[in-house]
């Protein structure tokens, strides 16, 4: 038997045992809205770009969302886990950068 096992193993007063199980249970991990947000300055053509790229958008797609972020100052590009949200965030950021552009994308939980 092992230590595991014997741990699992609960002896009663009548010289019988009972083997438990304990079942972990796993949680859903939180979701994270990742957000584009409304600059006077990025070109539109630049947002689309972004969203097919980092978010694998269809050009449509890309754009419905480009739109909605220029109207409305803010858009959703798509929901994930903590971490891959914050990884979209962070590329989506130095990319920006890396072509002089001001854009902003933010996370927030769902």
């Amino acid at each position: 038997m092992s230590d595991q096992d014997r741990d699992n193993f609960r002896d009663d007063d009548s010289g019988t045992g009972v083997v438990t199980k304990t079942r972990t249970q796993t949680k859903k991990p939180s979701m994270y809205r990742v957000l584009l947000l409304n600059d006077d300055y990025t070109p539109m053509e630049f947002v689309v770009h972004v969203l097919e790229r980092f978010f694998n958008k269809s050009r449509d797609e890309a754009t419905q969302i480009m739109l909605h972020v220029h109207q409305k100052g803010i858009g959703v590009c798509g929901i994930y886990p903590y971490d891959v949200a914050e990884t979209k965030v962070v590329q989506v950021v130095e990319f920006a950068r890396k072509h002089q552009h001001p854009l902003q994308c933010t996370m927030e939980k769902v």
